[in-house]
Parts: structure tokens; C-alpha cells; sequence
């Protein structure tokens, strides 16, 4: 009996890329790095240039001096520390909400059999064809009924009501765990909330964290909804904070350059930390359908 060919030649995928692919693609991907970075070096660089430099042309790319009190004076031009605290408290409510409500949701479409629940989540997922423009003046007028404009209420309460992107991520997830981790628990005396509480959210750490973000980022960058609702500038956010630096006037942009980047930062910074559970709750999520 004749034994495999032990020639990595022989072995190699044939839809591999040979060494000019490769170098093709990692040209590309070099391009594409490149193009997605440049506005991020622009931002970072016009934070440290002065007003007459920003609009100089030919375009000065490296600022000469680097002007670091841009920093420093652009966030004491409006008190960007209490807009900060706003955007915190309503950003990690918003994101626990957002990971409680979908996550119970999606766990009843996935790990509870009871008849209609597949036209029930078609309906749901249908619902996100809709524009947040279709439905923003009835929000608005319910809003104005329950008394609560100019409160971070109408930021908060909706999250808690789930959100048909993430019960569809998580949907896709909770799929992938076996059942019959399910059923041992329900035989050992365990009801449907101690199993989602302490079996399914345990092992869906991956998808949990990219809902978490993703409800994160949607929060800290969200301008449309603090725009409408409101009104008293103690409860402005980060995003409609920099919308103060454009006057009638003029508009500081070293300063809104500035305060621009120390407010993408921490987005940044909390997307590299959670790069790897990030990518591996998008690559498990949607494993069946």
C-alpha cells in the first residue's frame, strides 16, 4: 500500500495565492490601511497645528510648532468634563440595557420551543428596515407625554426594550450551544432564568462583549438623539459638545480638532483591548441560522 506524498508541493491548496499573490494582496491591504488611517493622522495632526496653519495651502501635513495647549484650552472652553460624565451615564446604562434585553429576547427564540416564535423574529428583524427618521417625531411626542425631555431617559429606557441587530447576533450564537447543556440543568431543578443566568451567559461571553460594544460606540457617538431631547446644555453629551466650537461667526476648529481626538481615544483604545473577543464573537455568531 503506497503512502501520501510527503512533498509540501503536493500538499499545498490550490487556491492558495503563490508568492506574487501574496505580495499582491499584502500591497493591498497596505493601501487599504493607509487610506483608512489617513483621516485619523489628519484629526491628530490638525489638533496640534495653529488656526492659520490648519487652512494653509500647500497643505502643511506635520505641524511646526506641535501646539500641545490645544488640548488643555479646548476642553476648558466648555465644561467638557461634566459632558463627559453625561456621556458615561448614558452610555453604560444604554449598554447594559442593551446586553440584558436582547440576550433574554434572543435566548426565548432559541432555547424555548413555543409556536410562532420564527414569524415573530422575522417580524423583528423586518422592523430593521426601518429608519430611525420614520419613527423619530411619534418617539418624540411620547416623550414630550411621558415628561421626559430634557432627561436621559429617552437615551436610556429604549435600550432596555431590545435592539433587533443584537437579538440577531445573539440569536446566531445561542444556536451554537449545544442543548443538551439545557437539558442537564433543567433535570438537575434549574428553571428557564437560572439556565440563561448561569449556563447561556457564561458561555456567550464572545457575543455578549461585541453587543456591549457595539451598544458602547452607538452610545458615546450618538448626536441625533441628544440634539432632540435636549435642551438644558448640564445635560449635553461629548457629541453635542463639540458641536458648541461652530459658532455664527466661526469656528475653532484647532480646538474642535483637538477635542475631537481626545474624544475618539478611548474608543480607540477600548476596541484594541477587546480586538480578540471582538472578532471571535463576529466569527461564532451566525454559525447556523
Amino acid at each position: 500500500m503506497k503512502s501520501a506524498p510527503s512533498n509540501p508541493e503536493t500538499l499545498r491548496d490550490p487556491l492558495a495565492p503563490g508568492k506574487g499573490g501574496r505580495l499582491l494582496v499584502l500591497a493591498l491591504l497596505v493601501f487599504l490601511s493607509v487610506v483608512f488611517a489617513a483621516p485619523f493622522f489628519w484629526l491628530v495632526t490638525s489638533a496640534l497645528k495653529k488656526p492659520d496653519q490648519l487652512m494653509a495651502y500647500p497643505i502643511q501635513w506635520i505641524p511646526h510648532p506641535f501646539v500641545w495647549s490645544n488640548f488643555s484650552e479646548g476642553w476648558r472652553f466648555r465644561p467638557f468634563p461634566l459632558y463627559l460624565r453625561n456621556t458615561l451615564e448614558v452610555a453604560v446604562l444604554s449598554t447594559i440595557g442593551s446586553i440584558f434585553s436582547s440576550s433574554l429576547v434572543a435566548y426565548g427564540l432559541t432555547r424555548i420551543e413555543w409556536p410562532g416564535r420564527r414569524i415573530l423574529f422575522i417580524a423583528l428583524i423586518s422592523t430593521m428596515m426601518l429608519p430611525f427618521q420614520v419613527v423619530m417625531v411619534p418617539l418624540f411626542k411620547l416623550f414630550v407625554m411621558l415628561g421626559w425631555i430634557d432627561t436621559f431617559k429617552p437615551l436610556i429606557v429604549p435600550s432596555f426594550f431590545l435592539s433587533a441587530f443584537y437579538v440577531y447576533l445573539l440569536r446566531g450564537f445561542f444556536l451554537g450551544i449545544p442543548k443538551d447543556l439545557s437539558e442537564a440543568a433543567r433535570i438537575d431543578g434549574a428553571n428557564e432564568f437560572g439556565i440563561y443566568w448561569r449556563i447561556i451567559m457564561p458561555l456567550a461571553r464572545p457575543a455578549l462583549a461585541t453587543v456591549g460594544l457595539f451598544a458602547f460606540i452607538g452610545a458615546w457617538n450618538d448626536f441625533v438623539g441628544p440634539l432632540i431631547y435636549l435642551i438644558n446644555e448640564d445635560h449635553y453629551t461629548l457629541s453635542l459638545g463639540l458641536s458648541m466650537f461652530q459658532g455664527q461667526y466661526g469656528t475653532y476648529w484647532h480646538y474642535l480638532m483637538a477635542v475631537s481626538t481626545l474624544v475618539t481615544l478611548p474608543i480607540v483604545v477600548l476596541f484594541f483591548f477587546t480586538q480578540k473577543t471582538f472578532i471571535q464573537g463576529i466569527a461564532m455568531t451566525g454559525l447556523k441560522g
